[in-house]
């Protein structure tokens, strides 16, 4: 029986793309293994959405090749790059893309008798929901992609021409797998998609998100449910009550605005409307609410005017939580034939001007929390007695964390009621 090995980049809808790959060749009789040196077969689940990503994923299949492994690339890298990927690389096994990865199996056993390049050219993301997920994370929390694929243009988004259109998944297949995972001791359920706010729109021909948070707000034994990667028009008020009157919905709110001036939203071919009264609107509807989103800077075209413009944008609506990235060139999107481009040392010097901005807000903003309790939910225990949990307000892997200490056992995926002794620029310090 051969043992396979997967190595995955990218974000979190990419990690559940490898926990369906890992599930296919389990079903399918293989060993499979997250530790390359235990096989000779690697497959490398990659990420293409700026050319960091790119670089990190190129360094992993080089690095594996050099220790001579068989390699399999799939994902976004595989798709954007199967020629060049081939012909700078011709060690590779095979190339697969995005939407080809459930063929993984007749693809492994074509790839012994040669090199195998299985890439669509135009990707149509289907869910396949005959395989079962071997999660690479099972713990307190874990994600459901509920769509992939996107029907967004963004000016800078490589992700439509490597995933194709938007498809969402049944209603009746996701609240499934999330029942399954409440029974394997999943605490919190991570709601992600390219979009999730027009979940439901191509099969329901409506936005189906509210239905759906209110169906999973009825497991038994669920602690949480978040909802990533929302949509600036998508933000109904009906959404908005939903997330406010569901228990078990965290009052969190991730929203990626990318910029505040309407004429850098038009350049980026984002809605181009005044966002501020939707960020009013969503505190006002959901109380103590966590608001998450993300800017670019350096974004062809971006003058010294539409960027003060965001900053005083960012100083006066206060996020809660912000990550800011600077523009990234990528052929194949509107964006990179588009003039005048921003040199790299401006746009890295308002990532900065940016950052700290944001770094003051969200030190009195954690500064706020101190004496108060908070329901936590505990992620990890280490031997030496350090306690890792996070507050509703604060998503896996992106935010901030609160550190605690006890003398008290633990259990990871409890949630626990922490009071606040302390906090740091983006943490918190709890006492049990």
């Amino acid at each position: 029986m051969k043992k396979i090995a997967l190595l995955s980049h990218g974000c979190a809808k990419n990690l559940v793309d490898s926990e369906l790959i890992l599930g296919m060749l389990s079903q399918n009789g293989y060993k499979i293994t997250l530790d390359e040196n235990e096989t000779d077969i690697v497959i490398v689940n990659t990420c293409s959405f700026i050319c960091d990503a790119e670089k990190e994923s190129i360094r992993t299949i080089l690095t594996l090749i050099e220790k001579g492994k068989k390699v399999i690339v799939t994902g976004c890298l595989a798709q954007k790059h199967p020629e060049e990927l081939k012909k700078e690389i011709p060690e590779l096994l095979a190339v697969v893309g995005t939407t080809d990865f459930t063929k993984i199996v007749d693809i492994i056993k074509s790839a012994e008798k040669g090199y195998v390049s299985c890439v669509s050219e135009k990707p149509d993301y289907i869910y396949p929901e005959n395989v079962k997920r071997q999660q690479i994370t099972m713990g307190a929390s874990s994600y459901i992609k509920i769509a992939d694929g996107c029907n967004y243009r963004c000016g800078y988004c490589i992700i439509p021409y490597l995933r194709g259109d938007y498809h969402s998944r049944k209603m009746e297949d996701i609240l499934k797998e999330a029942k399954e995972m409440v029974k394997n001791g999943v605490t919190e359920i991570i709601l992600i998609a390219q979009d999730t706010t027009g979940y439901g729109i191509d099969i329901y021909k409506k936005p189906m998100l509210s239905e759906l948070l209110r169906e999973l707000n009825k497991i038994k034994g669920l602690g949480w449910i978040r909802v990533m990667y929302a949509y600036p028009t998508q933000m109904t008020d009906e959404l908005l009550k939903t997330i406010a009157d569901c228990e078990k919905v965290v009052k969190y709110v991730d929203i990626p605005l990318q910029h505040s001036h309407p004429e850098m939203l038009k350049l980026m071919n984002r809605p181009a409307f005044d966002y501020s009264k939707l960020i009013n609107k969503i505190r006002k509807i959901i109380p103590n609410v966590s608001i998450r989103t993300a800017f670019i800077v350096g974004y062809p075209g971006e003058t010294e005017e539409h960027f003060e413009h965001l900053c005083r944008f960012v100083e006066d609506m206060k996020f809660d939580r912000m990550g800011v990235f600077c523009y990234s060139r990528e052929k194949g999107t509107p964006s990179y034939s588009m003039k005048p481009q921003v040199p790299k040392r401006v746009a890295n010097a308002r990532y900065k001007k940016l950052m700290e901005i944001q770094q003051k807000i969200s030190e009195k903003r954690n500064k706020k929390f101190v004496g108060k309790t908070l329901p936590c939910i505990i992620e990890c225990c280490s031997d030496d007695g350090e306690i890792i949990a996070r507050t509703q307000y604060d998503a896996l892997e992106i935010d901030g964390v609160v550190n605690i200490q006890t003398d008290k056992v633990l259990v990871p995926g409890d949630i626990e009621n922490i009071k606040i002794i302390g906090s740091t620029t983006y943490d918190l310090i709890g006492s049990l």
